[in-house]
């Protein structure tokens, strides 16, 4: 099996799940778990829209939000709301975060075998390619990561 990228950020995650129910209002309106679903709902919802894109119609557009956020390699916090798509429905426990995890993982492996070109559309950053679109998910994963760590309170 392939290297999967994110290896040392998804094995954090994974950590975290056994402390899925703690919260802290001063960091976040919401549970670690809801952090930890959100991110993995990203990366499932990525992998998907981008399997099912036509490489043939991907177009590089300038994006202003997409400079600056991978210029800075972060997201400022509390700046965006989660698109509807990406936002946790189903009431999260241990066992539904380790079904999605298993899931994300699995997409992440085989991202790599997407076309270079296979894209998606993300409402701030625009349109984002393979390569592009692992960028994102590796800034948007230490953003959560680093709102889980306060909330957690952990110092890494």
């Amino acid at each position: 099996m392939k290297s999967v990228f994110l290896t040392k950020e998804m094995n954090e995650l994974e950590n975290y799940i056994s402390k899925e129910s703690i919260a802290d209002l001063n960091v976040s309106s919401v549970k670690a778990g809801w952090h930890i679903e959100h991110v993995l709902l990203t990366v499932t919802k990525i992998y998907t829209r981008m399997e099912s894109s036509n490489p043939g119609k991907y177009k590089n557009r300038p994006n202003l939000v997409r400079m600056m956020m991978f210029h800075s390699n972060q997201i400022p916090r509390g700046r965006a709301n989660a698109p509807e798509m990406v936002i946790p429905k189903e009431k999260i426990t241990q066992e539904t975060l380790y079904e999605s995890y298993a899931m994300a993982k699995t997409m992440l492996s085989k991202f790599d075998d997407l076309d270079d070109n296979a894209y998606f559309k993300h409402p701030a950053a625009g349109y984002l390619n393979r390569d592009d679109a692992k960028r994102f998910i590796k800034i948007h994963t230490e953003h959560h990561l680093k709102i889980i760590r306060d909330i957690l309170k952990i110092n890494n």
